[in-house]
């Protein structure tokens, strides 16, 4: 299947041939048929792709005071790397698709195969969606204006926190698509409706609807011809659907609207707000955000949890249900909004005319093609004959996230790793990442790394959910295993990885062949500072004292890592590396272990401190804190023993008070020893030797996360 993206290093725009996505539970998979080109929102993502660093960095100053913390805390040459690996991922375009499902994923009941539904999907051949983001289409209506539907649901709930009445005067600004849309609702609602825009043919269009229009120009005045409209008064309500930089259009809503008028903002404009504006006219002013309720909430829009009506009256898809029902009606009129068709194969005619035409209407994308939703793996380089030692790596990846996209991948390359074949749940970052790191396949099914004859040890980076199902599925399949942290999220996870491990290691003894490697990316153990420590701390024989500092930065609410049941929480999502660290550092066993949090209300703290008591009578701290500043560098570890202080400033400077022959040692930029890592577990893997971290140790820590202690 194909699918359109937008570089926005590169800033082109280019169709991707990808395997068609993986379906989750509580999802949709739909065949297109339409899909719309959003004129506003999606010439803005292709102009800024467009432009170069500088002119990125003046569009978005709040990214700029963060790269210039980073900068500050782990070194130019991290950041740089960061900045260059978001700004390499490609971005799907589109969010108006109208099509038929062809499988439903598991807990779905709203909808079967063969239903034609609207739905905010990619511009893709097959789109994967979750149940609250689709609607079914009423017989009556077409496919073809069906795919207005969510572009449309947009104005909709501008209108909606306006709260117009019969025979309020409403005027609205920017007569694109939104706005064109926009002003249908208005009639129908009883309005009287005036727009405003520079192009003198969209005012045209707007006319037909029954809308009185002006012309904005540079020697007009748009305010006096509102309150013209209005005896004097000024508007009722504005509704701002333009896109543009400028915050003239929020000066023309403000000056022409009458004392105590509403302004709702439903476009993209500058918000340089003049108080005296609002201040004489208490004029209130509010931002609309996208479909309407549920947007952006996980629980709505992944989990399919809906909202009770009686609460909530519309969310996003009862806004995409009521456009849909006018429609149906005859209510609405989308057909003369569409201005041109093209194929799905010349896209990017589509979007040069996008570009090239700057008050472009409805460019709707027609699919012909039915991509085989059963075929999940793509080659995509000639394969290669690797050296044909047995004991050689060549990797699978399941995973291509962000982490393994700038650390992993990077690490076993540069650590003379085969790669083989790439996994990724919806199979845009498999195919981006490999092609740029050479994988000679790419699928969105995990079994295909499991069954692949070639690939003999698979890199796990995915969600921490994922991992004890993804490791048992290795280990039977008799591959080496590396692990992103955690191991697992639960004591039945862990006794089955166990005994997998068992069963597999028997096996492969009956046959005479190497067992299974198991190892987790406890990265830290072999940062070169650490090592240089541990080696320190080998020739002081007495109890140690252990302070970890992590400022682990504020996650929203929402983040998958808060999440008990995917990402286990940051005690056993991150701090389990903390955990680690002081267990290897001690070289003594951690014989009691408990968390303390401020917050005794929540079930899965996120600023916390874990005490651990060791059997030789050391002890540690880790000081675990999302409440901090960003300008801290995040992690500090100290150690205190014979009179003898440590200090580790972000894996970048290593510091001595009180030992002989050494004072300190900065490394030119943070390594907190991925490389080291990676290159140590596939030298065990060519050497034959056990996982460069013993399993027994992995097990321990892992037993001691999942038995620690919350005090109340």
């Amino acid at each position: 299947m194909k699918q359109i993206f937008q570089y926005l290093d590169s800033g082109k725009t280019k169709l991707i041939e990808l395997p068609p996505p993986r379906l989750e539970k509580g999802e949709v998979l739909i065949r297109s048929e339409f899909s719309l080109i959003s004129s506003g929102t999606e010439r803005m993502l292709i102009n800024f792709g467009k432009s170069n660093l500088v002119s990125k960095a003046k569009s978005q100053p709040e990214k700029v005071s963060e790269v210039i913390s980073k900068i500050k805390s782990e070194g130019i040459f991290n950041t740089l790397d960061a900045v260059s690996n978001k700004l390499d991922k490609p971005l799907p375009l589109g969010y108006c698709n109208a099509g038929i499902i062809v499988e439903v994923g598991e807990n779905v009941t709203s909808f079967k195969v063969g239903d034609r539904v609207v739905s905010n999907g990619f511009h893709a051949e097959l789109v994967t969606v979750s149940e609250n983001l689709c609607a079914l289409i009423p017989d009556e209506v077409s496919l073809e204006e069906a795919a207005f539907t969510v572009i449309a649901a947009v104005g909709l709930q501008g209108i909606r926190l306006l709260k117009p009445t019969l025979g309020e005067t409403i005027a609205v600004s920017g007569l694109g698509i939104i706005g064109l849309i926009t002003c249908q609702l208005l009639l129908a609602n009883g309005c009287k409706v005036l727009g405003l825009d520079p192009d003198q043919s969209k005012c045209e269009l707007a006319k037909i609807f029954g809308v009185e229009t002006f012309c904005i120009s540079n020697e007009s005045n748009p305010t006096n011809w509102c309150l013209s409209k209005t005896n004097g008064v000024g508007v009722d309500g504005f509704l701002v659907t333009a896109s543009t930089s400028s915050s003239n259009p929020i000066y023309v809503a403000a000056n022409s609207s009458r004392k105590r008028g509403r302004i709702v903002l439903v476009g993209v404009t500058g918000l340089d707000l003049k108080r005296e504006l609002f201040y004489k006219k208490e004029l209130t002013f509010q931002v609309s955000c996208s479909y309407g309720p549920g947007r952006y909430d996980k629980s709505y829009e992944v989990e399919n949890s809906d909202y009770p009506i009686g609460y909530v009256r519309w969310t996003e898809k009862r806004n995409f249900e009521a456009i849909l029902d006018l429609l149906s009606l005859g209510i609405l009129d989308f057909k003369k909004l569409i201005e041109k068709r093209f194929d799905f194969e010349d896209a990017l005619d589509a979007y040069k005319l996008l570009l090239e035409k700057s008050g472009s209407l409805g460019i709707l994308l027609s699919y012909k093609n039915d991509p085989d939703k059963n075929n999940h793996k793509i080659k995509i380089n000639p394969l290669e004959n690797y050296n044909s030692q047995p004991t050689e790596p060549v990797l699978g990846f399941i995973g291509a996230g962000n982490y393994s996209s700038r650390t992993l991948l990077p690490a076993f390359r540069n650590s003379g790793a085969n790669f083989q074949i790439i996994c990724s749940l919806k199979g845009a970052n498999a195919m981006h990442y490999g092609r740029k790191f050479s994988f000679k396949e790419v699928t969105t099914n995990d079994d295909d790394v499991f069954s692949n004859e070639i690939c003999n040890t698979v890199i796990i980076s995915t969600r921490h959910n994922s991992h004890a199902e993804l490791i048992n599925k290795a280990l039977k399949a008799g591959k080496n295993v590396f692990v992103e942290k955690p191991l697992c999220l639960n004591k039945s996870e862990l006794k089955a990885i166990k005994e997998t491990l068992k069963n597999s290691i028997i096996s492969k003894s009956k046959n005479n062949s190497h067992s299974p490697l198991l190892m987790v990316g406890y990265n830290r153990r072999f940062s070169p500072l650490i090592t240089k420590l541990k080696k320190f701390l080998k020739n002081l024989n007495g109890p140690k004292a252990f302070i970890y500092t992590c400022n682990a930065g504020f996650l929203d609410s929402n983040h998958w890592l808060n999440d008990p049941k995917i990402g286990g929480g940051r005690f056993l999502g991150e701090c389990c590396h903390f955990v680690d660290l002081l267990f290897f550092l001690s070289e003594e066993k951690i014989t009691d272990i408990k968390i303390c949090s401020p917050l005794k209300d929540k079930k899965i703290p996120e600023t916390f401190t874990v005490n651990l008591q060791f059997e030789k009578g050391s002890i540690g701290s880790i000081h675990y804190f999302s409440n901090g500043s960003k300008l801290l560098p995040k992690e500090r570890i100290e150690v205190f023993s014979e009179k003898t202080v440590f200090r580790l400033e972000n894996f970048k400077k290593l510091k001595a008070w009180g030992y002989k022959g050494f004072s300190s040692q900065r490394l030119l930029t943070q390594d907190k020893g991925q490389k080291n890592c990676t290159s140590a577990f596939l030298n065990a893997i060519r050497n034959g030797e056990c996982s460069p971290i013993p399993i027994e140790e992995i097990f321990e820590v892992q037993s001691l996360l999942l038995n620690a202690e919350y005090l109340k």
